[in-house]
């Protein structure tokens, strides 16, 4: 029966959705863990975790085609196989720089995956009000799977090892694909377009581009550094190029005279401006900072996501009753309130969980406010026949400013911690020490560090100085997440401008 057809249907793309959500949230809370098992540096795992987004951006707008020319069923079924191996190859990596290029096939798998689950919903479920329904489902196992990720990946971490919080996608893979081989039914676009071949490698170039200079400039000489800079630019630019000639562009940079939908970008880059990236590196402010073990900081991380799941609801009221226009602001604002809240709490004398706890449920309550407020808003700002390009261009800005924060907010912490230690010791280590140093501390990894630096040894026997540092350090992280998803809200509020006026309330206004 189609009704059973479709639930079989729908099974197996929520699977896929919790894969690629788990995948992003579940990560973090073992890079301490892989910064000693794997001998990883504070550059590698930003690489570790970057690789996976990086490439999600670059298939993103490209499977939509492939799967409308070769079958979506077809180009889900491939995806989700090259999910499960790439998976695989995580779990058996046996050094940081393999795990690297395992995060980017697993990357580029995952990305493509999303894309096609999209696309794989829109057609099987025809009817609108059954469409609405299943969306609704897997933006619900989509938000399990992030917020639930910090859990999940602790207490695997706990039971047994780092490599099966990649290795439990394997038997998660094949689960979903016994349900989409059974459910999904097989639909092609026989008037596809063209693969923007262009428009993909020239953005993908420059994405990588600016991650890589600021992950790595410090390391760079400066003819290198000046080098990557132009390129990274040339890059851009001829990506815009790319897009203004071309007729059928991934990117048409028309919709963004449409207010609503510019407003819009402002609130699904706010939340990557700060909130994503930032579960990135708390678990090591938990981990290092607090001391706390990854079990406990799983379900302190837990607090983090929860009230992304559960605010949808009136996040909907919201923008029903008072527009996006103040919805999403607001959900920025509250966003951007949170991370000086924990900046605060972050810098009080005897910090723990219960002093950061204030400012990530309002941060979690923030991105519960926004997400699916800019999601229907990106999407109902324009016609229908472009609906799929405005998602694109709106989890393209999502995943592209993710990657980039990444990157800055690695880049503010170790300069952070760097400056408190070129106060703190003066002149005993100089400005390449230091450098170093910082990178080592920014890590986490605190208990050993003293015992393994000699120059610690002595200057920081205790290791007060060291353990300050990354407290510092993270204090600037938390004020530029902070400042600048204020800064964003404020920004969004004026794109979206005045008041929209209904048609009916037009008229009866030029009656009065």
């Amino acid at each position: 029966m189609p009704f059973e057809r479709n639930t079989i249907a729908l099974t197996g793309v929520c699977l896929a959705s919790l894969l690629f959500g788990l995948e992003i949230s579940s990560v973090p809370v073992i890079l301490s863990k892989l910064e000693s098992v794997l001998a990883a540096d504070f550059k590698d795992l930003q690489w570790i975790m970057n690789a996976y987004t990086i490439a999600c951006t670059t298939v993103l707008m490209a499977t939509g085609t492939l799967a409308d020319r070769f079958g979506r069923k077809r180009v889900m079924v491939a995806t989700t196989v090259a999910f499960g191996l790439a998976s695989l190859l995580c779990g058996l990596a046996t050094s940081a720089p393999l795990l690297i290029a395992a995060r980017f096939l697993q990357g580029l798998a995952g990305g493509a995956m999303l894309t096609c689950s999209v696309a794989v919903l829109s057609h099987q479920f025809q009817d609108g009000k059954a469409r609405g329904k299943a969306f609704v489902a897997w933006s619900v196992v989509a938000g399990i799977g992030l917020g639930f990720g910090p859990a999940i990946g602790g207490l695997i971490v706990a039971l047994s090892n780092w490599q099966w919080v990649f290795l439990i996608h394997v038997p998660l893979a094949i689960l979903a694909l016994a349900f989409i081989g059974a459910g999904v039914t097989e639909s092609r676009d026989h008037n596809a377009r063209k693969l923007d071949w262009a428009g993909m490698l020239t953005l993908s170039a420059a994405v990588f581009g600016f991650s890589y200079l600021i992950t790595q400039g410090g390391d760079l000489g400066t003819g290198v550094r000046i080098g990557v800079t132009i390129a990274s630019v040339a890059a851009f630019i001829a990506f815009v190029v790319a897009e203004k000639i071309n007729p059928y562009p991934m990117f048409d940079f028309s919709v963004f005279r449409i207010r609503q939908f510019s407003g819009a970008i402002m609130g699904a880059i706010g939340m990557n401006f700060s909130y994503w990236p930032f579960i990135i590196y708390l678990p090591i402010y938990y981990s290092g900072v607090l001391g706390y073990d990854s079990t406990t900081t799983g379900l302190l991380l837990l607090v983090y996501t929860l009230p992304f799941m559960v605010m949808p609801p009136l996040a909907e009221r919201l923008r029903a009753r008072y527009q996006a226009r103040i919805a999403i602001p607001l959900g920025l604002l509250t966003l951007g309130i949170g991370f000086i809240a924990m900046w605060v709490g972050s810098g009080l004398e005897g910090a723990n969980w219960m002093t950061m706890l204030p400012g990530t449920l309002i941060a979690g309550i923030g991105i519960g406010l926004t997400n699916s407020p800019t999601t229907n808003t990106t999407t109902g700002a324009v016609s229908p026949d472009r609906a799929g390009m405005a998602s694109g261009i709106d989890i393209s800005a999502r995943l592209i400013t993710l990657a980039i924060n990444i990157a800055v907010l690695g880049l503010l912490l170790t300069q952070g911690i760097a400056a408190y230690l070129g106060k703190a010791l003066g002149p005993a280590l100089d400005a390449g020490e230091i450098r170093t140093l910082a990178e080592r501390i920014a890590t986490g990894n605190l208990s050993d560090l003293v015992r393994e630096t000699p120059s610690l040894a002595t200057l920081d026997p205790s290791g007060a100085i060291v353990h300050a540092s990354l407290v510092h350090g993270f204090g600037w992280v938390m004020l530029y997440c902070g400042i600048g998803v204020l800064a964003l809200s404020v920004i969004g509020f004026v794109i979206f401008g005045p008041k929209r006026v209904a048609p009916l309330e037009r008229r009866f206004a030029a009656a009065e």
